[in-house]
């Protein structure tokens, strides 16, 4: 069974995944006029606005920071190892180049949730791409709104985070020689029919899902509050950690870059490695950013904003953040202190290492940053899960997938980590074809609705001169 979930990860993962989201979002980011480049100090300064007091729940910027804490997980750690570890340093340009057609991605997701609202049974908004297909294609599309409900409630559950997370807890405060010879743990064992270690996973994976409960059961609302303040301190820690990477390693830091670019084109091994490492870095970009995949929607839908281009200018400073500035963070200093000559797949354990040859007490101080990563990406996802669920079950199915989400967290812990990827990466693919085709055939929506926006903004401008 494993063996048939990698094959089919390899397949749907491969160069379809490639061309339809660096390709599709390559469309956007030109027709759009280059809107991420261009159109970046309007959105800096929407920041700096007041919220909108519209429909939803939460505020665009609470929107934007739930979105983030979600796609800043273990992949910006574990996933751009993992991408070192199969392509190589020239798998981060990719990654770069993702997170830039991410933004023109984003935005025309973001806008889209707004644009083509739905509604919950209260009269809630609702976003996402479920929604969006069937307000904008009608009821007879909504086989294909169903068919992205049914892959995003599987696809957003936290495999990665769940199974990654109680590897950097073993790994970190375990030796595998207790975890052997411990009499507690073989009892359970023995029970079980699990091994010590096994056992070990089981007990984090139980302690991961009571923490999570105490803030997904609260809500969109509760996970907005937590996120707006776990994102800016958790950012700004490991990026206080890197920076000291940085600084003792100085002099050695172009080199990394020059590697990551030359490496990035190396055609000395033929069209097929170069072809593959582009695969490979866009690949785990799309696990980080989730740009394309559909999940952005769900949370921006949300927000109290009403005005589809403003939401969407919010929506793309998500890649910016987490494929741009977090991830090339966790490659330099894996670049720099780390060895990713490894066998096998391998992603945190790589991390782990480069941290701990780095910083004094430096793998213990990643653990820490891991955690909040995880963690945060847990409580958001656990929203986008729900919110298909409610699509598709109503309200009370949505309150069922919670416990649901809760009791997977615990089975992820314990499988293996080349199965989980393989999951991971099948669920998302599966979201990434209905969200894609849609945000493509209503792309010229979104130029219109921007046409009219900035237009009307330049007028406002010149009416206060």
């Amino acid at each position: 069974m494993a063996v048939l979930i990698s094959n089919l990860a390899e397949f749907l993962c491969g160069y379809p995944l490639f061309f339809l989201l660096i390709g599709g979002g390559l469309y956007l980011f030109i027709s759009s006029g280059a809107v991420p480049l261009r159109r970046l100090p309007d959105t800096v300064k929407i920041l700096r606005e007041r919220p909108q007091s519209g429909q939803g729940q939460i505020s665009s910027v609470q929107a934007l920071a739930s979105v983030v804490a979600a796609t800043i997980g273990l992949g910006n750690i574990a996933g751009v190892a993992i991408a070192l570890v199969m392509g190589g340093p020239g798998a981060i340009f990719w990654m770069w180049v993702s997170a830039v057609v991410g933004m023109a991605t984003k935005f025309h997701e973001g806008a889209l949730a707004i644009m083509y609202r739905g509604k919950a049974p209260d009269g809630t908004p609702r976003g996402g791409t479920m929604h969006v297909i069937e307000q904008a294609g009608g009821r007879r599309w909504r086989f294909a709104a169903v068919f992205f409900a049914v892959a995003g409630m599987f696809g957003t559950l936290c495999i990665m985070n769940a199974n990654q997370l109680t590897e950097a807890l073993m790994t970190t405060f375990s030796s595998p020689g207790a975890v052997e010879g411990s009499l507690s743990l073989g009892s359970v064992a023995a029970v079980t029919g699990l091994s010590n270690a096994g056992v070990l996973r089981l007990i984090i994976g139980i302690g991961i899902a009571l923490i999570v409960s105490l803030v997904i059961f609260g809500g969109i609302t509760r996970i907005a509050r937590v996120a707006a303040y776990m994102v800016p301190f958790m950012v700004g820690v490991y990026f206080l950690m890197v920076l000291y990477i940085i600084l003792t390693h100085v002099h050695e830091v172009p080199g990394v870059f020059q590697r990551i670019f030359s490496e990035a084109f190396n055609l000395r091994a033929g069209f097929g490695a170069f072809a593959g490492i582009a695969v490979i870095g866009a690949r785990r970009a799309a696990l980080v950013n989730d740009a394309g995949i559909g999940t952005a929607g769900i949370m921006h839908g949300s927000s109290r904003n009403d005005s589809p281009v403003r939401e969407g200018l919010v929506a793309m400073l998500g890649p910016a953040i987490d494929s741009g500035l977090v991830c090339t963070l966790t490659a330099v200093a894996i670049l720099l202190c780390g060895d990713i000559n490894v066998e096998g797949v391998k992603g945190l354990e790589v991390a782990m290492t480069a941290f701990r040859n780095a910083i004094p007490l430096g793998d213990y101080l990643l653990v820490f940053v891991v955690i909040c990563f995880a963690l945060s990406s847990m409580f958001s996802y656990s929203y986008y899960g729900s919110s298909c669920a409610g699509y598709l079950f109503g309200e009370r199915g949505a309150g069922w997938f919670r416990y649901f989400f809760v009791a997977t967290l615990v089975v992820f812990a314990i499988i293996p980590l080349d199965t989980a990827v393989a999951l991971c990466d099948v669920f998302y693919a599966l979201m990434a074809v209905p969200t894609m085709i849609t945000v493509l055939a209503l792309s010229s929506r979104v130029r219109a609705a921007m046409k009219v926006y900035f237009e009307k903004k330049t007028l406002d401008k010149n009416n206060t001169e």
